[in-house]
Order: C-alpha cells, then structure tokens, then sequence
C-alpha cells in the first residue's frame, strides 16, 4: 500500500516516522521541497542568531521512509502531481503542508525559514542605532522582538500591535510588557504602516493556509483549511487525512501542540483501516502555551482543557528552561513517531 505525506513538518514527521514503524507492507513517502526540518518554534533564534532552527530531514524520518524533494502541485483521486513534474499515487494521503507565512512588500515573514535567514542575514548588517521593526503582537511577534533585543541591545527594536500577548492571561501579559520593557523594547499599539522608517521590518502575522487544498477541488473553509470529519479525513476526499495547520479541527489552533497528535492520529487511522477497523474520532485536550523571551526568560501560561487560560502561570529562569525542554521534546516526539496527548473536554 502506498502512503503519501505532503509536507515534512511535525505533523507530516511524526506521522511518516509511525507508519513506517508500526506498518507492514507500506511505502511510506514524503514530500517536502526542503531537505531540512524546520522547528518553527525556533525560528525567532535563526533571525537574532541565538539559535539554529532546523536540522537534516535525514536524521528525522526512519530510514524506511523515502523523501521525495518536490512540492506538491495537485492532489488528485488517488494521485499526486508534483513541482518536478512527476506524479505518486497513493492509497491514503496524509496532507500535512502546513501554514503560508506571506509577508507585505518590504517586510520579511518570522514563519518563513529563506525569509527568516535573510532576516537574519540582515540583522548581522545593521549598524549601531538602526531600528528592527516586529509587526504582530501575539506570541511569535514577542518571541522575535525579545530576542532580537537580547542579542543587539545596540539596536532600536520595536513591537506592533493591538494587543500585546492576547491568548496569555492578564497576569502573564503584564509580565510579558514588563519583561519587554527592560529589554528596551518599544511596544506600539495600534496597526503598521509600510511607511514607519524602519531599517528591517519583520512580519509576525499570523500565517495562513495557501490555496493548494481549493486548487485541488478539497473540501475548504473559508480560510482555505481543509475540512475534516472527527477522524481528519477530508470531507469530500475519504482517503485523504488532513492534520497540522491547514485542517480545520474543530476546536484546535495552530500550533506543534496541536499538530504533533494530530499527526500520530492520522497514521493511527491510516494503521486501523489497513487491519479492518473503523478509525476513530480524534480528541485532544490543550495544556497551556509558552513564549521565550531571550534565552533567559520565558512566560508559561497553564490553560484549560479547552485552551482558554487559568490564572497559574510562572516565568524568568524556569520558565525559560521550561520553554526550552517543551522545544525538545516537540522535535524528539516527531522523530520518534509518538505523540502524548489528553483527551479533548467532554
């Protein structure tokens, strides 16, 4: 039986790397146009140099899973066509391509990994004084603005937005401002303009599903996420599984949180209809989120089963040691092909 995945995030790793081990007789594929792994999460240390944020797709996938470096440009019935202008067929897909992270004209997007290491590249080039402007407040726009600051205090840095850190709770967001605060981070509410003088402007908007779903004739929201049924297949294509960013999974946001188990229960599914037995409805429970702030402070908001936060929250040290096993053990969990999940609330 033939197993495609379409994209080599967590979502489509983690689910590539448990088929391929707890499969029979399956040729498992990826398909991703990058033969790196690319911790998004991370991604705010590729930009201010503190940190790389990927690392070979070899050492990821199991040996048993062959990479095929295309993109995807069309998922049929069955088939696949791809970027280099061959095709796959496919008895189950896993379409696992993750979020578009397009920036305006001038910026350049933090969720991009070729734009975040231009960005990078040209925050090695900016001089004493020059201004690095961070458009988004929400957590990957402070993560970027933190820890720019960090690493080139001689820098003006700036962050813009409506709200800063609105999914944290009160509490969390005021130690978040204050933390940016003594960074010398300059908070600026209200909405950017191409215009603000800035030497480098970063986009930290949050990122969006691209238009291979619709162009592919899938069922889609109006976001453009593929619609799922409480399985993850696609609702108008049964043998194609949808997870990650560009599903729409009721009651789920875009994260590796979510995106981790989202994989491993597709794979699982995949696993149950090879043996005969229905798949069964995926259900999840979050557990909190984090946001770094430098490489020695952090926030770590506890939440709800259903995402929304509590009041328990902790941060400085340990929470930037928190915030850094978390990211070790989203990557360890994708190259292992496991994912550690609670059951959604009733």
């Amino acid at each position: 039986m033939n197993i495609v995945i379409a994209g080599a995030g967590y979502a489509g790793t983690v689910a590539a790397n448990l088929l391929a081990r707890k499969g029979r007789g399956l040729k498992v594929t990826v398909v991703s146009p990058h033969s790196e792994f690319v911790e998004r999460v991370r991604l705010h240390q590729e930009i201010a140099g503190s940190g790389p944020a990927t690392r070979p797709l070899s050492e990821m996938l199991d040996s048993r899973v062959v990479h095929r470096k295309a993109a995807v440009e069309k998922v049929g019935d069955g088939v696949v066509e791809l970027s280099d202008g061959t095709s796959l067929d496919f008895d189950r897909m896993i379409y696992a391509v993750g979020s578009s992270a397009a920036a305006p004209e001038g910026t350049l997007a933090v969720g991009d990994v070729d734009q975040a290491r231009e960005a990078a590249r040209r925050l090695r080039a900016l001089e004493e004084g020059a201004t690095v402007t961070v458009v988004g407040a929400g957590l990957t726009g402070i993560e970027a603005a933190s820890e720019i600051a960090e690493q080139r205090p001689d820098l003006a840095v700036r962050l813009v937005g409506d709200e800063i850190g609105a999914s944290l709770g009160d509490a969390a967001r005021r130690r978040v401002v204050e933390v940016l605060s003594s960074l010398g981070v300059e908070v600026v509410r209200g909405t950017w303009t191409a215009v603000d003088n800035s030497d480098l402007t970063l986009w930290a908007v949050a990122a969006q599903a691209g238009d291979l779903a619709a162009r592919s004739g899938l069922d889609t929201d109006e976001t453009g996420r593929v619609r799922v049924d409480p399985q993850l297949r696609s609702t108008s294509h049964p043998n194609v599984y949808a997870v990650g960013d560009t599903a729409a999974v009721a009651g789920t946001r875009a994260s590796c949180q979510a995106a981790l188990p989202q994989g491993a229960h597709a794979a699982k599914n995949v696993l149950a209809e090879l043996r005969g037995d229905e798949p069964k409805p995926f259900s999840m429970s979050f557990v909190g989120q984090n946001v770094s702030l430098g490489r020695q402070n952090a926030v770590i908001q506890h939440a709800h089963r259903n995402d929304v936060p509590t009041r328990i929250w902790f941060g400085g040290r340990p929470g930037a040691y928190f915030k850094e096993q978390v990211c070790r053990f989203a990557a360890t969990s994708a190259r292992k092909g496991s994912a550690v999940t609670i059951p959604g609330p009733r």
